[in-house]
């Protein structure tokens, strides 16, 4: 017999089955693996559970669980079961088996291929299509449960007249079920198509009907209902026009119709609807008609009326309609849009006033005013925490963030600015990096550091902070509290606490304390499965078996504020800076959290990470954004977390927010009424950075309310960068205690300057009350100068200090050989119809490797002065000691006063040091090293002349820097 195999002739190799252990070994291995994966499923699962059950909001975890299981069954298996349902229908219309053609014969392999598995190959495409689809669908939780909570706005839109609410929560919902349609039809028809082709109901290459009867009508329903999508997506269109946005007037966010969009697109939408409709009924008519041309004809109607319709006729519109008289069409729709902004982004009742900008008041009026219009915070938090770090550390293995908060406390019962930090545990400075160390002896930081505000020390070294607590433990004006900080912004590995291995509590000249942690925080880790399950979701087996765990053994992770609030209400947007306070004997974190929506219709959007970055932000400082574009915000919630037992307490503090209120109904019990704050808490809550952020940039555009002025553009501001910062970034919000013109006493305050745009020119100084327990708090004044005001912006006024030749050898003499000048927050105030500038100015020496207060720099109204303390430097500006200016030598403007009266010897050496920096860097240029060793020899010189002529004419230091 010949060989029928195709290949050579010989025996053949017969590969046996494995034997029976190896079987045995193989499914042993399968099912361990299986085992292990389902071990790790269950570990991250479980330790979820446990971690909210500790924090006593379980409701949240189940709630979101049953809601994206809920969703993943019902989405999975309707999508399941329409493609299921549709490959079922085309195998069941299948023709009878007859002659076949060359093309039938060809499929014919596959058909037989595919008969003994065909279940199983239905039931693998619909797992697929379900497990795709449910786990898509799972996503949209958010969009479920605001749906079917949504709490009315009890406010309009101006085109349709709907509630807002059916934009910002119904309107996502039914997009998504018209996607997750699209998507069921896209997949039914393509899978119907593949098995009528693949059983002779499609015929491509074969003579006769393409198609038979049946598979005709079964495509052409499945064709129908994705038309009759299509129609409600066109009907659904015309609302979304209302959020829609586009690019007008410079601006890409700009949101809600406009006139081409009201008398264009919204009619040509209505149709388009009815075009999807009719053509719609011609496919289901196929049913009985049995022919194509019909519904492809409506079909290509429907298409070509897109174009034309929807396209074009909406451009002719735009061209010869609006074009030529721009201003006057869009009016109307500028002032709804004006209207909406304004009232999403919560600035509708910000107060614009006519501001002059210069004074024209007496200067001892001004220099007695310059005292009780602000108390002028001269310790800058962004710059001194080097200074916290060099003298309250204590051990390297704490530390402080690198910008510090400011806060208000009662000293000498009066209430101060003041500038705090805790004193958290830095895991980087642990003498000896190991397993138990790490997790189990250094597990706490200890003790908040604070300072006053509005002064500096003045006896040697002067320039440091004013303490009001420091040591450690730490001792002061803030009584007895718990010191010990187990939950904090840089504390974010796990430690194990309250087992048989002691804690390093803090360590002091008697040495090292241990404590045992008894706190409520923490999952407890007794259970060995338990134990077992944070060994695989933390990668540590020796969480196993280490005898370091026993009885009492609890386990602390997710510890820094934002990272458990944003846990415990995954619905909230989160503020970049959380900060502490020492209310009720406790140590607690406060987070701002705020709800958003990107549905409110006309109001345009913004994009929270790019409008909330400025110069300080780091990714410490950031956001948590479950939104990155919204266009509405409000701070409705104030969170605390305990820094010792991890608590977190949600507050409802805008009780009037419809997206909170959806969310309450969410998630019953999780927020507690306003009513519940205690007054010690009130004290210290205070008006959000972020949300100021975002509310002062929409203002650069929408502090006008008149749609001609917004159309003209003559009247947009910027927010300046900050100028002394060279990241070219926006200069960030400062706090501070201040009275704006119409106030009769200082409130805590949050301030910021704007610019015209493109130009360095101040334009306006806005202030909101910042003061939780005012009755004015959210309250936004704006002092806006008139558009011809010459009044300097900050990068002007540092300019033109950095160029004060008068300065100079005061800021060479600050410099020596190694030290470095660091620029504080310069602070803008309005005084008397002027406004005040005061920038803090810190020195960094060689010796000393921490900024201290060293000069004041003040300007108003082009006079500056340059003094060791703000009292001096008022003095000199507003007359009192001040030099006469120089005559005036023909310029345009008269040079301002110099800063301070120094005796011929100091001049003399100051000259001296100048020139021998200038001949310097000259012969630096030429690249003379001889001329230039000369040169720094002489300036050594000369700066030491300088010091002792100094130290000559100082009188002996009593009272504080500062004022």
């Amino acid at each position: 017999m010949p060989d029928r195999g195709g290949g050579p002739s010989g025996p053949r190799i017969r590969v046996g089955r494995p034997s029976r252990r190896t079987r045995t070994l193989l499914i042993t291995l399968g099912i361990l693996a299986a085992l292990m994966i389902a071990f790790v499923m269950f570990a991250g699962f479980w330790t979820d559970w446990l971690w909210y059950r500790s924090v006593h909001y379980s409701s949240v975890f189940t709630t979101t669980l049953w809601t994206k299981v809920g969703l993943f069954f019902v989405f999975g298996l309707l999508m399941a079961g329409a493609v299921g349902l549709n490959i079922y229908l085309a195998h069941r219309l299948r023709p009878p088996l007859s002659a076949m053609s060359v093309e039938q014969q060809s499929l014919d392999r596959y058909r037989m291929g595919v008969a003994p598995y065909k279940k199983w190959v239905l039931l693998g495409i619909c797992a697929v299509v379900g497990l795709i689809a449910g786990g898509s669908a799972s996503g949209q939780w958010r969009l479920w449960l605001l749906t079917t909570n949504a709490t009315k706005f009890h406010v309009k839109d101006p085109q349709f007249h709907k509630d807002v609410s059916f934009y910002a929560f119904d309107l996502p919902w039914y997009r998504f079920l018209l996607s997750f349609g699209f998507a069921a039809v896209v997949l039914s028809l393509v899978a119907a198509a593949l098995v009528h082709y693949l059983y002779g109901g499609l015929r491509i290459t074969s003579p006769g009907g393409r198609a038979t009867a049946a598979a005709t009508g079964h495509l052409s329903v499945l064709l129908g209902v994705f038309v009759s999508l299509k129609a409600v997506a066109y009907w659904l269109d015309r609302y979304g026009l209302a959020v829609k946005s586009s690019g007008f007037k410079a601006t890409d966010n700009w949101t809600g119709l406009r006139y081409v969009d009201a008398n264009a697109y919204l009619p040509a939408k209505t149709i388009l609807f009815c075009i999807a409709v009719i053509c719609a009924l011609l496919f289901f008519a196929t049913l009985w008609r049995r022919t194509w041309s019909l519904p492809m004809i409506g079909f290509g109607l429907m298409v070509l009326s897109a174009i034309l319709i929807g396209g074009l006729y909406p451009a002719i519109v735009q061209k010869f309609q609006v074009q030529p008289n721009e201003a006057a069409k869009e009016a109307p729709y500028i002032q709804k849009n004006i209207d909406a902004t304004r009232a999403a982004y919560g600035i509708a009742d910000s107060q614009v006033s006519d501001y002059a900008g210069t004074s024209g008041a007496a200067n001892g009026t001004l220099r007695a005013d310059a005292n009780s219009t602000a108390s002028v915070r001269v310790l800058d938090p962004n710059v001194v925490s080097p200074t916290y770090q060099q003298m309250q550390q204590s051990r390297s293995y704490y530390s402080f963030p690198s910008t510090l908060d400011v806060d208000r406390y009662t000293t000498g019962g009066k209430e101060q600015d003041t500038v705090v930090g805790l004193r958290e545990l830095n895991i980087n400075g642990i003498p000896e990096n190991n397993w138990i160390n790490d997790h189990f002896k250094y597990t706490h930081g200890f003790g908040l550091i604070a300072a006053k505000g509005t002064t500096a020390t003045a006896s040697d070294p002067s320039g440091q902070p004013v303490y009001t607590e420091q040591d450690l433990p730490t001792s002061g004006d803030l009584g007895s509290y718990q010191q010990r900080i187990y939950f904090g912004e840089q504390t974010k590995q796990y430690s194990i606490v309250g087992g048989p291995t002691p804690e390093l509590d803090y360590a002091d000249k008697d040495g090292e304390k241990p404590f045992t942690y008894d706190g409520t925080g923490g999952v407890s880790l007794n259970n060995p499965v338990t134990r077992a399950a944070y060994a695989v979701t933390f990668g540590e087996p020796q969480m196993l078996y280490s005898g370091a765990i026993g009885k009492g053994s609890k386990i602390l992770y997710n510890r820094t504020p934002k990272e458990r609030v944003e846990a415990v209400a995954p619905w909230l947007t989160i503020d970049g800076d959380p900060y502490p306070a020492v209310v009720n004997h406790k140590v607690v974190w406060i987070v701002d959290a705020y709800t958003t929506t990107n549905g409110y219709p006309y109001a345009s959007r913004t994009t929270l990470g790019d409008t909330t970055a400025d110069s300080l932000t780091d990714n410490q400082r950031e956001v948590i954004a479950q939104q990155n574009q919204v266009n509405y915000i409000r701070n409705s919630v104030k969170a605390t977390v305990d820094a010792y037992n991890g608590t977190v307490t949600l507050y409802q503090w805008d009780t009037q927010d419809p997206v909170l209120k959806t969310w309450m109904k969410a998630f019953p019990h999780t927020v507690k009424p306003k009513s519940d704050i205690s007054p010690e808490l009130m004290a210290h809550l205070r008006y959000p950075q972020d949300l100021f952020k975002v509310q002062r940039q929409l203002l650069t555009r929408y502090h006008v309310t008149k749609a001609a002025q917004f159309y003209s553009g003559s009247e947009v501001w910027q927010v300046p960068d900050d100028p002394a910062s060279k990241s070219g970034k926006a200069v960030p919000p400062y706090y501070l205690s201040m009275k704006m013109p119409d106030q009769s006493d200082q409130s805590f305050s949050l301030t910021t300057t704007f610019t015209p745009n493109k130009r360095s020119n101040l334009s306006a100084f806005m202030a909101v009350d910042a003061n939780a327990t005012s009755p004015d708090y959210g309250k936004m004044r704006v002092l806006k100068l008139p558009l011809n005001a010459q009044v300097d912006g900050p990068q002007q006024v540092q300019s033109k200090f950095n160029s004060e030749p008068q300065f100079a050898p005061t800021i060479t003499l600050l410099k020596g050989k190694d030290s470095t000048i660091e620029y504080g927050n310069l602070l803008t105030m309005p005084l008397d119809g002027g406004l005040l500038y005061v920038e803090p100015v810190y020195v960094r020496g060689a010796d000393t490797d921490y900024p201290l207060l060293k000069k004041v720099f003040v300007n108003f109204g082009g006079k500056m002065a340059f003094e060791d303390t703000l009292g001096k430097a008022l003095d000199v500006v507003f007359g009192n000691g001040a030099s006469p200016p120089p005559a005036d030598t023909g310029g345009s403007t008269t040079k301002p006063p110099p800063t301070t009266t120094v005796n011929p010897t100091l001049q003399q050496a100051l000259a001296d040091a100048q020139k021998a920096y200038d001949d310097g860097q000259a012969a630096l240029k030429a690249s003379d090293w001889v001329k230039y060793g000369e040169a720094q020899k002489r300036l050594a010189d000369a700066l030491k002349a300088a010091q002792d002529a100094e130290k000559g004419t100082k009188s002996p230091a009593n009272g504080t820097k500062g004022g």
